[in-house]
């Protein structure tokens, strides 16, 4: 994120451009004693946005993830929150459900995408609006646009890499995504430093698991989420994502890492049973028996190592982008190189 100290003199003129405020502020209302550090101009989505004071009528739209909320939580931001749309039903994070669950709602009527509609939207009157993804702020979804929002005061902010469409990806996703979204709440918000205490303990529990498993040969997973499957029987298997990511740094590989460029492959039984697989990583997603859903793979594939071994480890919001990657890492590496442990 590019971050940028704004002088007065030409606060208007970005506001213009990016929000709507409705008059350049002083330098007493742009910050001063009660916000220093602001104001700050940030760039996502190929758009610059001005705060002149931290967010604190902040509305979460839904798009599947549980990241932009429980990043919000990490930071200690829950009070700013006015309308959640956000939940999982699993966190490897003590209490994480229970704090989502206790957030406001707006009380709103969601659309048939369980997401926020524009009338609702205006009419909860916020001042920071974030999405999953750039889709959430398109008319043709039926979404307040940013220029909708930024008519009635509010900026809005898309994690960097999910600039896009849904599902799609640019790059390769990585851990440091995760961290990217912390540094921006952290800018967005003022609190620059707890976001870097967040990061710094992450990236310590990783190094430590590096320190375990870094001369140990790489293990192959596969990533699979039975509960998300919206094609054939291995529609939802781990593509291109962040999990990629978050097994190198346990001591493992995606055995479908190059099956396609998309978030998910769809596979074929015979790919499947072809692969080659030490251990499997399910991936909870309102599934009533995650152990079951591994025990019914083992069963079909009991050539693979990870079933003569019985070796998989059930994960739910800590595999995708969020500030719990580093529990990804530990409960993978535990299942894949368990005599490390």
């Amino acid at each position: 994120m590019k971050v940028k100290r704004t002088v007065p003199a030409v606060i208007g003129a970005l506001c213009l451009a990016a929000t709507a405020c409705t008059a350049a502020p002083t330098s007493a209302e742009s910050g001063g004693a009660d916000h220093p550090g602001f104001p700050v101009t940030i760039e996502n989505c190929g758009k610059e946005y001005t705060f002149t004071e931290p967010p604190s009528r902040v509305v979460v739209m839904n798009g599947g993830s549980v990241a932009e909320v429980s990043a919000l939580l990490e930071l200690g931001l829950g009070d700013r929150i006015v309308a959640n749309a956000q939940t999982y039903g699993a966190s490897e994070v003590p209490d994480r459900v229970d704090a989502i669950a206790a957030l406001p709602t707006g009380d709103i009527e969601l659309n048939e995408q369980m997401d926020i509609p524009r009338e609702a939207m205006v009419g909860l009157a916020p001042d920071f609006v974030i999405s999953t993804y750039d889709g959430g702020f398109r008319a043709e979804g039926g979404f307040a646009t940013r220029d909708d929002l930024a008519r009635i005061g509010a900026n809005t902010y898309a994690p960097a890499r999910a600039c896009g469409e849904v599902g799609t990806v640019s790059g390769r996703p990585s851990i440091e995504d995760s961290y990217r979204m912390l540094r921006d709440f952290g800018e967005i918000f003022g609190v620059g430093e707890r976001a870097e205490e967040v990061i710094a303990e992450s990236k310590r529990r990783i190094s430590a698991v590096a320190d375990r498993v870094g001369d140990l040969p790489e293990q192959k997973a596969m990533v699979i989420i039975p509960g998300m499957a919206m094609g054939g029987e291995f529609s939802s298997v781990g593509g291109n994502g962040i999990w990629n990511d978050i097994l190198t740094e346990a001591g493992a590989v995606n055995t479908f890492a190059g099956a396609t460029d998309d978030l998910f492959a769809d596979l074929s039984k015979e790919q499947v049973a072809k692969a080659d697989v030490d251990a499997l990583v399910v991936v909870n997603y309102q599934a009533p028996d995650s152990d079951a859903d591994a025990r019914a793979l083992f069963d079909q594939f009991p050539q693979w190592d990870a079933a003569k071994n019985d070796r998989y480890v059930v994960l739910s919001d800590s595999i995708y982008l969020g500030p719990s990657n580093h529990l990804a890492v530990e409960r993978i590496a535990e299942a894949v190189h368990p005599d490390a442990f």
